[in-house]
C-alpha cells in the first residue's frame, strides 16, 4: 500500500512539473524553418513574436530550443549569463551582409531561466 501511494505521490509529481507551451497565434515550425531569416517567414511573424514575449519569460534554455529551434547565435557572459539570438530579419544570407537587421535576443540567467526577451533593431 505504501509503495502504490509513493508511485501514484511521484507520478503526480512529474506530471505536474511538465510544462506544455503553447504560445498563441505563433506557428513555431514556420519560425524554425526560417533559419538566419534568410527566407523572409520570420519578419512576417514579428507582430506575433512580439504578442509572446512574455510566454517566453521564465522558460529553460531546452523549452526556448523547443519553440524557437536552434539559436542563429549563442553569446556567453560573465557570471554565467547567456543570450539566444534569432535573426527576424536577415543578418547574413547568400554571402551578403546586411547592415541594417532585426533579431530576438533573450538572455537566460545563471540558473538557464529566461530573464530578458528583447527585440532589437540595428541602425546606420
Amino acid at each position: 500500500m505504501k509503495f502504490t501511494f509513493t508511485v501514484f505521490a511521484l507520478s503526480i509529481f512529474l506530471f505536474a512539473c511538465d510544462k506544455t507551451i503553447d504560445l498563441k497565434n505563433f506557428d513555431e515550425l514556420a519560425w524554425q524553418s526560417d533559419k538566419g531569416a534568410c527566407q523572409n517567414i520570420r519578419v512576417e511573424m514579428q507582430d506575433d513574436l512580439e504578442a509572446a514575449k512574455e510566454q517566453l519569460k521564465g522558460l529553460n534554455q531546452d523549452e526556448i530550443v523547443t519553440v524557437l529551434g536552434r539559436p542563429d547565435e549563442n553569446e556567453l557572459y560573465k557570471r554565467s549569463q547567456k543570450f539566444f539570438i534569432y535573426y527576424i530579419t536577415p543578418k547574413n544570407c547568400d554571402n551578403q551582409e546586411f547592415k541594417q537587421y532585426t533579431y530576438l535576443s533573450i538572455r537566460f540567467n545563471a540558473t538557464g531561466l529566461a530573464k530578458e526577451v528583447i527585440v532589437y533593431e540595428t541602425k546606420f
